[in-house]
């Protein structure tokens, strides 16, 4: 008699066994190997997604132009990664934290310990995306590398029900939250090193499609200049010294001279349009 089929392991790749076996008999050299063999995969299967990055990048530029924002819902480590997105943006690119919000489930507690059944809760990420008064401007993505966080495909659903764009970042092709998103992002990169751990090659997947979806909207936003970071936030010492750097390479003159006008200005590319509109 066969075995019945269990259908969420028969849909959920990230559910699926390790394509390895006796993890814990491996050495120390075996294992950074393999989990490195597999991290190998993630940037291939990434590349197959360009295309549906692409259509909601497009998508994004064009609402946050007007004034739209990105929104990123997410649980767990996918949670994580979209507040760690979400937190580098202003710094990076000197815009307001108020253009790319992450959302996770549980809340900033969160971040640090597992909180027990938020997740759970299908009607609480639209509850929470209410408050920030969200509107057809922005985008709701959604981060869940199985594709079945309720935290998660409640609040896409209700966002597209209210005419909002949505996307999501997952690697489960055939799931809940690929049926309920409009612009579905699936990075299938197999099974985990150690089984069901998305913390793994999944989450650097979404790691990587974050990057790219903020890196090319703040581009294509003006925030970079040739392939310099003209507006990062001068928070420290090493910062303060690269904008003194570029603004040496940029206009030719001494760095003292550069460090007193980055200083005045607060921004490389302030100081750049000040110079060029006084002394050029």
């Amino acid at each position: 008699m066969s075995k019945p089929v269990n259908t969420f392991e028969k849909l959920s790749i990230t559910e699926s066994s390790s394509n390895f076996e006796n993890l814990d008999k491996m050495t120390v050299q075996q294992l950074l190997s393999n989990i490195n063999q597999e991290d190998s995969k993630v940037h291939l299967a990434v590349r197959k997604a360009i295309p549906q990055i692409e259509k909601l990048v497009s998508k994004i530029i064009t609402r946050m132009k007007k004034g739209g924002r990105i929104f990123y819902l997410g649980a767990g480590t996918s949670g994580r990664l979209g507040v760690l997105d979400a937190s580098e943006i202003p710094p990076t690119f000197g815009v307001p934290g108020t253009m790319v919000i992450g959302l996770i489930a549980g809340g900033e507690v969160a971040l640090r310990r597992a909180v027990e059944s938020a997740e759970d809760d299908l009607n609480k990420a639209w509850k929470e995306l209410e408050i920030f008064n969200i509107n057809t401007k922005d985008t709701v993505i959604g981060i869940a590398a199985s594709g079945t966080t309720p935290y998660v495909i409640g609040g896409i659903k209700k966002a597209r029900e209210n005419g909002i764009l949505t996307g999501c970042i997952t690697c489960n092709p055939e799931s809940l939250l690929v049926e309920a998103t409009e612009i579905p992002i699936v990075v299938v990169v197999g099974p985990e090193f150690v089984t069901g751990s998305t913390r793994l090659k999944a989450g650097t997947a979404q790691k990587m499609v974050l990057n790219m979806i903020t890196t090319t909207v703040m581009i294509k936003l003006g925030r970079v200049k040739g392939n310099k970071m003209v507006n990062m936030q001068l928070t420290n010492r090493k910062l303060i010294e690269r904008g003194t750097r570029m603004i040496v390479e940029e206009l030719n003159i001494q760095r003292e001279a550069a460090r007193i006008l980055l200083m005045q200005h607060g921004s490389v590319k302030k100081a750049l349009e000040s110079y060029k509109e006084n002394y050029q």
